[in-house]
C-alpha cells in the first residue's frame, strides 16, 4: 500500500545563500521577525512598507500574506484588494538584478510585475512593479568609495559583473523615495536582512562592514518602526563601529533586540563569528529593551537599559555580576594592558639566530632575536616583568563552554614579542607577575574577558570589566567568588560559561 504525501515545501527555504554575508531568509525567521510589529499594521490600508536590500522577496511575501488576511473586511474583493496592497503598500530594491527577478516571481508570481496571465496583480503597468533595481557605480576617492567603503581596487569593474554598489546606501532618502514615483511619500516600516560586508582585496585587511549603513540610512529616512536582521559584532565595537554602536544603544529607540551567539541557531549552515541578531527599532515610543538571548537550545528575556555600559553586555546573567563588581569602585585592568604590537614589532620581521646581546623575541613561530634597537614601543616594559597574551581567542564563540584566552606566558627583562600578542602588567619582581597570570587563567577574569568581545581578537578595551587586584598575592576563583559576594547562582553560571585553561 502506497501512502500520499501532503508535503509542499516552501522553495524559499531550499535557497543556497549567494555568501556567507548576503544570505537568503527562511520564511520561519521572517515571520519571527515580523511578529515584533504591532499586530494593527496589518489592517491598516495606509502602513507602507520596505525591504531595501531585497534578495528572495521573502519579507515582502510574508507582508503581502498579513495584509491581504487583514484587509479582508475593508477591502472585500480579492483583486481590488491585492492590487491596493502591491501598488500602494508594498516596495522591495533588489541587490543585484537576478534578486530583483527572484522578489518579483516570490511577490507577484511572476518576474514581470505587469505580465498579464501570472502576476496576481493586474494594476502594474511597468515589468518592475516596486521592486526597483538599477546598477550603479561607486564614488571613488583616495581609492575607496564615499558612501560604503569599497575598495576601489576590488570593485571598480566593467559591465560584465557586479558593482556591489547598493543603491539605498548610495542615495539620499529623497532619491530613494523618487524610485517608486511617489510624492511625499513615507515608509511607515523598514525592514529586511542587508548585506553584511564587503571584501577589502587584501587578506591581511578585515572585511568592511556594510550593514551599519544600512541602519543608519534607514534611520535617516524616519519610519515609524524599523527592523533588521544584522551580525553581532557590533556589541563591541570597533571596525568604524564605535559610532553606530553608541547610536544603537544611546537612543533607547530600541524596544525589542533577539541576540543569537550562534549564527547556526539562527541559519541553519552559515558561520558568522559573532552570531546574530535583530531588533525593533521604535521612532515614537522611547523606554528599555526586551533583550532575549537566545542560546543552546535555552531561551532568556529580560526587560534591560542597553546603554548601561559602553560595552554591551550579551548575557542577561552578567548584569548582577558586573554591577557588583562595580560597585567596589577599583581600578580597570585596560589601564595594564598593551596597545595593539605593544613593542612595535611586525609579525613579519626577520629574526637573528644570534642571542648574546639580543632580545628574545616571542613570535607565532617560536623565539627568535633581535637587537634592542628594533624595538620602536615601550621601551622602559623591556626591562620588566610582564605577561604574554595571545590576540586569538581560544576556540570559538558559539557554544559554551568558553576558553577565550589561548595563551599565557610571563616574559622576563630581556623578553619582548611581535605584533601578534599584548602584554599585560609592568613588574619588578616576577612573583608579581606569576600572580597577574594566576589571575589572567581564573574563569572569573575570563568570563568579564568573554563580555567585551564578539569576534576572535582579544584587545586593550575589552578588559573594560576586569579589575585591577593586589598583585603581591595569588588569587584564585573561590577567593575572587568570595571578595565579590557572588551567589551561588551567579557562580554556577560562570561556572557553566567558562572551561578550565590547560
Amino acid at each position: 500500500m502506497t501512502t500520499k504525501l501532503n508535503y509542499n515545501p516552501d522553495v524559499l527555504d531550499a535557497l543556497a545563500n549567494l555568501s556567507n554575508d548576503e544570505v537568503f531568509t527562511p520564511p520561519k525567521l521572517v515571520n519571527e521577525v515580523l511578529d515584533m510589529l504591532p499586530e494593527e499594521l496589518w489592517s491598516d490600508k495606509n502602513a507602507t512598507f520596505l525591504d531595501p536590500a531585497t534578495k528572495s522577496g521573502v519579507f515582502l511575501r510574508e507582508i503581502a500574506k498579513r495584509l491581504i488576511k487583514g484587509l479582508e473586511k475593508e477591502i472585500p474583493d480579492l483583486q481590488e484588494r491585492l492590487n491596493h496592497i502591491y501598488t500602494n503598500q508594498l516596495f522591495g530594491i533588489g541587490i543585484t538584478e537576478l534578486t530583483s527577478l527572484l522578489a518579483r516571481r516570490s511577490l507577484y508570481c511572476s518576474k514581470k510585475a505587469n505580465h498579464e496571465k501570472y502576476s496576481v496583480c493586474t494594476a502594474f503597468d511597468n515589468p518592475n512593479g516596486n521592486i526597483r533595481y538599477r546598477r550603479i557605480e561607486h564614488t571613488w576617492q583616495n581609492g575607496k568609495c564615499t558612501h560604503c567603503g569599497a575598495s576601489q581596487g576590488e570593485y571598480d569593474r566593467d559591465e560584465t559583473l557586479e558593482t556591489h554598489a547598493y543603491e539605498f546606501i548610495h542615495k539620499t532618502p529623497e532619491e530613494i523615495i523618487s524610485l517608486f514615483n511617489k510624492k511625499d511619500m513615507k515608509f511607515d516600516v523598514i525592514i529586511g536582512n542587508p548585506p553584511y560586508q564587503l571584501s577589502t582585496g587584501s587578506a591581511s585587511a578585515q572585511a568592511t562592514p556594510l550593514y551599519d549603513k544600512f541602519v543608519q540610512q534607514a534611520i535617516k529616512m524616519q519610519p515609524r518602526f524599523l527592523s533588521m536582521i544584522i551580525p553581532g559584532r557590533w556589541y563591541a565595537g570597533g571596525m568604524g563601529l564605535d559610532d553606530f554602536r553608541s547610536e544603537m544603544l544611546g537612543g533607547q529607540h530600541i524596544r525589542k533586540l533577539v541576540d543569537y551567539p550562534n549564527a547556526r541557531d539562527c541559519f541553519p549552515g552559515i558561520e558568522l563569528r559573532g552570531g546574530v541578531c535583530y531588533f525593533l527599532w521604535d521612532r515614537d515610543n522611547k523606554g528599555d529593551c526586551e533583550f532575549t538571548s537566545i542560546s543552546n537550545g535555552q531561551t532568556k528575556k529580560k526587560i534591560r537599559r542597553l546603554e548601561k555600559y559602553d560595552i554591551f553586555v550579551r548575557w542577561n546573567e552578567a548584569i548582577s555580576i558586573i554591577d557588583k563588581i562595580n560597585d567596589a569602585k577599583e581600578e580597570s585592568l585596560v589601564e595594564l594592558v598593551s596597545a595593539v604590537s605593544p613593542f612595535g614589532i611586525p609579525t613579519t620581521v626577520k629574526m637573528r639566530k644570534k642571542k648574546e646581546g639580543y632580545l628574545a623575541v616571542h613570535s607565532s613561530k617560536g623565539i627568535g632575536f633581535l637587537p634592542e634597537e628594533e624595538v620602536s614601543k615601550n621601551s622602559k616594559l623591556v626591562h620588566q616583568y610582564k605577561v604574554l597574551l595571545s590576540q586569538l581567542i581560544s576556540g570559538n564563540l558559539e557554544t559554551p563552554p568558553f576558553k577565550i584566552i589561548s595563551l599565557l606566558r610571563v616574559l622576563g627583562p630581556g623578553e619582548v614579542c611581535t605584533h601578534s600578542y599584548l602584554t599585560v602588567g609592568a613588574f619588578n619582581s616576577k612573583k608579581e607577575a606569576e600572580n597577574l597570570k594566576q589571575y589572567l587563567a581564573t574563569k572569573f577574569v575570563r568570563f568579564l574577558l568573554l563580555q567585551g568581545i564578539s569576534n576572535m581578537h582579544v584587545s586593550k578595551g575589552k578588559f573594560q570589566f576586569v579589575p585591577v587586584q593586589d598583585f603581591s598575592e595569588p588569587w584564585n576563583d573561590e577567593k575572587l567568588y568570595k571578595k565579590y559576594k557572588l551567589t551561588k547562582e551567579e557562580i554556577d553560571f560562570i561556572e557553566s560559561m567558562i572551561r578550565p585553561m590547560e
